[in-house]
């Protein structure tokens, strides 16, 4: 009784915030129809939502939040100049990504050549592999993964090895650097793909992890791909550390790929870019990726960039990275209370819950497909966890407003777990 009278306490704390707050995060949008993958798909074959019940999108990782502002005034203004022929990167593109990391992140040095635009991370990845891996050659990869990850690879052909993730006895994902080294070793591998933050488990890696994975990739000559496309949206509390930033041999081996579509829902503009200190390893993955001919910058996403790294970007990044906490206090321990069966890390930072649905199966005589399947006729659009390397699991995306996911597990209690 006590846990539930705090728990609305804290609910009453956080609409007065929200209303406080500059940027809006509370509209409800109308996204069917609207060329949202999130809003009219359903990842499931053959499953629809019941009469009566509204779609409610948590599963693919983008979110149902207005964008920025001066994102959409920044195109805008470019939109008014009715010339689109050929163009190059503005200074202001590369200045506006040094701006971000050194405000965000605390980087400082980064020069204009170690700036290099990618339409995304995984075509940054499939340069890299494809730069320093023959066909044949194993990646080492953390799981639980993301999926992205394993179909480039496997669309690469490289060989996928797995260094699984353990839960500790407070329920933190870890790394097993025992493992970690077993697999180097055994498999001979010389690349590694690794992600800071982690998606789809949401830890923030802290210093010592880090230092200690990076010597790992020192002692067997390892080069660093880093996705920290997530590296804005840590939950308070957590600080992102970059890969690079560990030590002098991190800043050189590692191949880092940053992005603002996550971070401001701009997937849809593509857009990603990496940062690489190294000239060789630049050089090399520059030559790469020019190959296909198509790793070129649209000129609405360049003026996007640029209007998302702005002061107010830096903002209404913290008032959001505010909302996604409380959702996430708010379904983990609803979770917690009304899921028997159901276990989970808490995040530490990204707006995805990974949930742990292996004893609720086994004790209720159902697969996670039945479950899946429960929870999508009754409209909460959850996504399949088992394709991230982990059995009986389901992604969750809360990056909705506070009143979407609370009726999200209302009818999760009242129509599938009950």
């Amino acid at each position: 009784m006590g846990m539930s009278v705090y728990h609305r306490s804290k609910a009453v704390t956080k609409r007065k915030d929200i209303r406080k707050m500059k940027y809006d995060f509370t509209t409800i949008m109308n996204r069917s129809g609207q060329d949202a993958v999130a809003a009219d798909k359903i990842p499931m074959e053959g499953v629809s939502v019941k009469e009566g019940f509204s779609k409610i999108p948590m599963w693919v990782a983008d979110m149902n939040y207005p964008t920025l502002p001066t994102i959409t005034q920044a195109m805008q203004a470019r939109i008014q100049e009715p010339h689109f022929g050929y163009f190059d990167l503005r200074d202001e593109y590369y200045e506006s990504i040094q701006r971000w990391q050194e405000i965000r992140n605390g980087v400082t040095g980064i020069k204009k050549e170690d700036i290099g635009y990618e339409n995304g991370v995984l075509g940054c990845i499939a340069s890299a592999v494809n730069a320093f891996t023959a066909p044949g050659e194993a990646v080492l990869l953390h799981s639980p993964t993301y999926i992205g990850f394993t179909k480039t690879l496997k669309n690469n052909g490289r060989d996928i090895v797995l260094s699984e993730l353990k839960r500790d006895e407070e329920g933190v994902w870890r790394m097993d650097y025992e493992d970690m080294e077993q697999k180097l070793v055994e498999h001979r591998i010389h690349c590694v793909v690794f992600c800071s933050p982690h998606n789809p488990t949401g830890r923030v890696w802290e210093q010592g992890e880090l230092e200690r994975a990076l010597e790992l990739y020192k002692k067997h000559d390892c080069v660093v791909i880093s996705d920290e496309i997530w590296s804005d949206l840590v939950l308070p509390g957590y600080h992102h550390i970059p890969t690079q930033s560990v030590s002098e041999d991190a800043r050189m081996r590692t191949i880092a790929v940053y992005a603002p579509s996550k971070t401001f829902n701009l997937a849809g503009l593509v857009g990603s870019y990496h940062i690489i200190y190294n000239p060789t390893l630049r050089d090399r993955v520059e030559k790469v990726s020019s190959m296909s001919h198509y790793n070129m910058v649209n000129v609405l996403s360049q003026y996007a960039l640029i209007g998302a790294y702005q002061p107010e970007g830096c903002q209404w990044v913290d008032e959001l990275v505010q909302v996604i906490g409380e959702n996430v206090k708010y379904a983990c321990h609803f979770i917690q209370e009304h899921f028997e069966g159901v276990e989970l890390a808490v995040p530490q930072g990204t707006y995805l819950l990974y949930l742990d649905c292996s004893k609720w199966c086994k004790k209720h005589k159902k697969s996670v497909e039945e479950l899946l399947k429960a929870g999508i006729e009754v409209g909460v659009i959850w996504q399949d966890g088992r394709p991230f390397h982990q059995p009986d699991s389901i992604r969750m995306n809360l990056a909705l407003p506070e009143a979407l996911v609370r009726e999200a597990f209302d009818r999760l209690e009242k129509y599938v777990f009950s």
